[in-house]
């Protein structure tokens, strides 16, 4: 078996290209996106077909691999533009297809030969014979059901064929179902999951009604505020990578692709330093440990990795307690930055900044100038630019954010 203290790939979500751009700078070894069809992520930004190349050319210029999401549930009238949509990631260079459906994962071995294929987790391996099965019909790479604990996760790795390469989700959001199959949405709303398109009617607030008492609702517990029975908590392992290495992991992936580009950001870049600390026998760094709190979540838990986590029924709110207030988008060598508008702030602000490598640090806001240079104590118009003095020099896409009330309803993160 391969050595199980080697350090595993780093995927982050890219939902478009901005957050594509901030996953690669940020940190990833790899990215996964879709195109326009057959992703589960229907209502993410997406790729067209022009963008699509250049996100695969943005991220191998920097070393940095794509795998392209086609793991939708095809029904029979669209596998006829499947052959197409193939043919379209083969010619950008994509790195590797996800795939759930036998029948898709047959037709990219004959329209993208040259894609690797890894199989998604809506297919649903939940053991080493299943692992094996799939290596054997030309799989390079499983990603495991959501649903498995390390020691299975440790099992199935130690029982499966070495070549084969295996995945796991180790943060973000958790279905309520079995690895996404639920046809909850579909029944609601008509938007089906396994086509990309739910409508998380899980996180919804739930009370019953007697049917002779109709419009009068009573709570399922008693708060007074219904109950969000099937909502669950958000993943996240930053705190046990160690344990992860150890289980021989080849690749560590982060949900998200319908999340914003800060959440993108923060979080890969949180998992990069963590990670790199504890491949190389480091004690993490509690300052990238915080930064999974710096970004909207739901109450985090272990997912299956050490038995059930158990739902959250108070809300189903995020944790909100900071706010993107601006993106540097040029600094020079003594600190004169540009920047672009993302939430209102003001001069005298107590404000961080954390970018590309950068250890996230905190100033006050000092007076800005607009781009004639006159005098900005507050910008004010979304996506204004305008400059500002830093404590230091800053890469581009160095993010500026503030503190706020922890209910905050963010608007125009980045």
């Amino acid at each position: 078996m391969a050595d199980k203290r080697k350090k595993p790939e780093l995927l982050a979500p890219a939902g478009d290209m901005e957050r594509l751009r901030m996953a690669v700078l940020y940190g990833a070894d790899a990215v996964y996106l879709a195109g326009e069809s057959f992703g589960m992520r229907a209502f993410a930004g997406n790729f067209t077909p022009d963008r699509l190349r250049e996100a695969v050319a943005f991220a191998h210029s920097r070393g940095v691999q794509v795998h392209c999401t086609v793991n939708t549930m095809p029904r029979n009238d669209e596998i006829p533009h499947l052959p197409a949509h193939l043919e379209l990631l083969e010619d950008a260079g994509v790195d590797a297809v996800i795939l759930a459906d036998l029948g898709a994962f047959r037709l990219a071995e004959r329209y993208a030969p040259h894609c690797r294929r890894h199989i998604s987790t809506q297919a649903g391996v939940f053991n080493a014979a299943s692992a094996a099965a799939w290596w054997d019909l030309g799989a390079s790479r499983v990603i495991l059901a959501r649903e498995l604990s390390l020691e299975e996760i440790r099992a199935i790795r130690e029982e499966s064929p070495p070549e084969l390469e295996i995945e796991a989700f180790v943060h973000g959001a958790m279905c309520v179902s079995y690895s996404g199959r639920c046809l909850l949405s579909n029944y609601m709303t008509g938007r089906d999951a396994s086509r990309g398109a739910c409508a998380q009617p899980c996180r919804y607030k739930y009370a019953l009604m007697e049917e002779k008492r109709p419009g009068e609702y009573f709570p399922i517990e008693e708060d007074g505020q219904g109950a969000y029975i099937m909502n669950s908590r958000d993943m996240c392992m930053i705190d046990h990578l160690p344990e992860l290495l150890e289980a021989g992991l080849d690749s560590l992936k982060i949900e998200g692709r319908a999340k914003s580009s800060y959440y993108a950001a923060v979080i890969t870049g949180a998992y990069r330093h963590c990670l790199d600390d504890a491949a190389a026998g480091r004690p993490i760094d509690p300052v990238w440990r915080d930064e999974v709190e710096h970004v909207s979540h739901r109450p985090y838990a272990t997912g299956f990795y050490y038995g059930p986590p158990g739902q959250y029924y108070d809300d189903a709110r995020y944790i909100r307690r900071w706010q993107v207030a601006a993106l540097v988008t040029g600094c020079n060598s003594q600190g004169w930055a540009s920047l672009s508008l993302r939430n209102k702030f003001r001069s005298g602000d107590q404000v961080e900044l954390v970018g590309p490598d950068l250890r996230p640090f905190a100033m006050t806001v000092p007076e800005m100038r607009d781009q004639e240079g006159a005098p900005l104590e507050e910008p004010r118009t979304p996506g204004m630019v305008f400059h500002m003095q830093l404590p230091r020099p800053v890469p581009p896409c160095t993010l500026l954010r503030r503190p706020t009330v922890p209910d905050f309803q963010e608007t125009g993160e980045t």
